[in-house]
């Protein structure tokens, strides 16, 4: 059994360090792809894992889009190299919608393959991939006007991810909030927010309906004084070991039910973190194509 990780863009050591640390055998390296023995293993700085590879001599560039169409209908294609060839093995290929997403929406659902040459003749192929979008890069149709800034970019594809999103009158707690991209996304939706940050939020974000600001450290802030919420969100620029902190307190406190936080590095990847975040039961650690240095940890309990 061969399993391939996708690298996200311009995070191959974080990915290589993270294979390393799990024991996977690389047996190749194809650009952003390591091509491992083995079945699949979590890897949180994989845009995408390639399931149960198959490895396809392809004498020509019709023999190739046979054989991806003989296995399913729809491909991605990642041509790190032979460009020009693997551009024209999909063009035989059906076409696959890529318009951006106009959020809140669900991903897609149809199975999403993914291909690359190796060489000229040889094709590599996965039928089944952790992600839904092409190469676990999703574009949005953005709202330049509302939000203070980029970071609700992050939130709405963390939530396409998780599949579902706050809906009108559920409780928010938003750590962190200034200046509101995230708090702008909830009140969109129709949740109550409660916004804590010392720093204030933007006014036209604050004067939304269901906004409350509250100015206090995050940290500080005690489960009791805030009561029941159905999502805790964080975005807050800290050191993830501070950060699994905090969101252990919550969990212990049992008033939260769905958490989404960002696991912010500064200077070397804090791999050790991640991997107690992702031992977390039923948590998800992920790289965004919205994220920077950082991850992203998404838990329903």
């Amino acid at each position: 059994m061969t399993t391939a990780y996708l690298a996200a863009d311009g995070f191959d050591d974080q990915l290589q360090e993270e294979l390393q640390r799990a024991g996977a055998a690389v047996i190749r390296r194809h650009e952003r792809l390591f091509i491992c023995d083995g079945p699949a293993i979590a890897a949180a700085w994989a845009a995408n894992i390639w399931h149960d590879c198959v490895e396809l001599p392809v004498a020509s560039i019709g023999s190739a889009a046979r054989a991806l169409r003989d296995i399913q209908r729809n491909w991605a294609m990642y041509a790190p190299l032979h460009h020009r060839r693997a551009a024209l093995i999909e063009e035989r290929l059906p076409h696959v919608s890529a318009k951006p997403v106009v959020f809140p929406a669900a991903a897609p659902t149809a199975p999403l393959g993914s291909w690359t040459l190796l060489a000229p003749d040889r094709l590599l192929a996965a039928g089944r991939c952790s992600s839904p979008f092409a190469n676990g890069e999703v574009a949005f149709v953005e709202d330049k006007t509302g939000p203070p800034n980029r970071a609700y970019l992050k939130l709405w594809e963390a939530l396409v991810r998780l599949g579902h999103w706050p809906g009108a009158g559920e409780r928010c707690l938003d750590l962190g909030a200034s200046p509101g991209g995230w708090t702008y996304v909830l009140a969109s939706l129709g949740a109550d927010v409660i916004a804590v940050d010392k720093a204030p939020l933007d006014p036209k974000v604050a004067a939304m309906a269901g906004v409350e600001w509250r100015g206090e450290s995050a940290f500080a802030l005690e489960p009791a004084t805030v009561g029941p919420v159905d999502w805790l969100f964080s975005d807050i620029a800290c050191y993830p070991a501070r950060l699994l902190r905090l969101v252990e307190k919550w969990r212990a406190s049992g008033l939260v039910r769905n958490f989404v936080c960002t696991l912010k590095f500064q200077g070397a990847t804090d791999h050790e973190s991640a991997a107690a975040f992702g031992a977390i039961p039923g948590a998800r650690v992920l790289h965004l194509h919205h994220n920077k240095h950082e991850l992203t940890l998404l838990l329903s309990q």
